[in-house]
């Protein structure tokens, strides 16, 4: 029932914004074929087949000359080589009111938090992989609350994102405790961008998360480089304080015309005690993990690329015993409309 609800609502939307031509509707869809050629996980080994990761459909709309609206749906396959149902699921991944006054904007209601605006624009390769903090689950990517952003200056080298949300993401909360989280961004001197954030999850009883997060990009229009580092705190009721480092360095560019060639290392200096929940590509919980990507990226026009791509993760030692690495090459495109 709650399905067949949603696909009614997803076509009066459709409809509406048909009928209505101030409002906008864009989406895109990636995919892949995978094939698990060595996993930590042995019943993964061998595993392949096609499946569309990610569909998202927009539906934004000027209301008045400051106020704007948009709704994001999302359809993925749940949770991948984790599951055994492989049916699109599909719910709201972003929904907000925005007011819109010179350089500033507020937003209510489910929009993108300030973790990952600048880290998501200048990696550019969401259909290939999630951005670190997005894979290991450190911050949601939307959270529903109240955001306000833009620039501090009139040159816009100083930049601000501040969120005050529930911290759970793009769903509802009771929780007494709320989300602050805040970046700030600058812009020294041409191409380059400086990015820091950090946010306080006051959970409830003494459980609060803490993040912190650098980030670094140099961008031409033949290449660009980033740097990343977080560091994360978790309460834990009992037992010491939980810390997690994680580093990731990344680099895309220009060989062709119309072909970028990716590559991007992360680095999880402690284990990630979630790490086997993952979708798509389960990490072993128990040993540290470099993952290396590398890829193709081949833009048949600006909306329709394809790209091959292997993801290997490579595992420390732990307790004497060193997990078998995770080899997954990929064929995967995206298509945007």
């Amino acid at each position: 029932m709650k399905k067949l609800y949603f696909i009614l609502l997803l076509i009066s939307t459709l409809l509406f914004a048909q009928n209505n031509k101030s409002g906008k509707i864009s989406g895109l869809m990636f995919g892949d074929y995978y094939y698990e050629v060595s996993n930590n996980n042995s019943n993964l080994k061998d595993r392949n087949g096609f499946w569309i990761r990610r569909i998202y459909l927009k539906y934004q709309k000027d209301i008045t000359e400051n106020f704007s609206s948009c709704v994001l749906f999302e359809m993925n396959t749940p949770d991948g080589l984790n599951q055994v149902s492989n049916k699109l699921t599909p719910f709201v991944k972003a929904a907000y009111l925005s007011w819109n006054r010179g350089n500033h904007q507020a937003l209510l209601g489910i929009s993108l938090t300030p973790a990952y605006g600048a880290v998501l624009k200048m990696w550019g390769y969401r259909s290939i992989e999630k951005t670190p903090l997005d894979l290991h689950k450190f911050v949601h990517t939307v959270d529903f609350g109240l955001a306000i952003k833009g620039n501090l200056d009139k040159r816009g080298k100083f930049t601000y994102h501040l969120m005050i949300a529930n911290g759970s993401g793009n769903v509802g909360d009771m929780n007494k405790g709320k989300k602050v989280m805040l970046s700030l961004g600058i812009k020294p001197v041409k191409n380059l961008l400086i990015d820091l954030y950090g946010d306080w999850d006051n959970n409830p009883g003494k459980t609060d998360w803490y993040t912190f997060r650098g980030f670094m990009a140099y961008k031409t229009e033949q290449f660009r480089v980033g740097l990343l580092y977080t560091h994360q705190v978790r309460e834990l009721i009992g037992a010491k304080d939980l810390k997690l480092d994680m580093g990731s360095v990344f680099a895309v560019a220009k060989v062709m015309k119309k072909t970028n060639a990716i590559m991007r290392i992360d680095r999880c200096f402690d284990p990630d005690p979630a790490g086997n929940t993952i979708a798509y590509i389960p990490f072993d919980p128990t040993a540290r993990s470099t993952l290396i990507i590398s890829g193709i990226d081949y833009a048949f026009d600006s909306d329709v690329h394809l790209m091959p791509n292997l993801e290997t993760v490579l595992y420390d030692k732990t307790n004497g015993v060193t997990p078998d690495e995770d080899i997954i090459p990929r064929l995967t495109f995206l298509c945007k409309f």
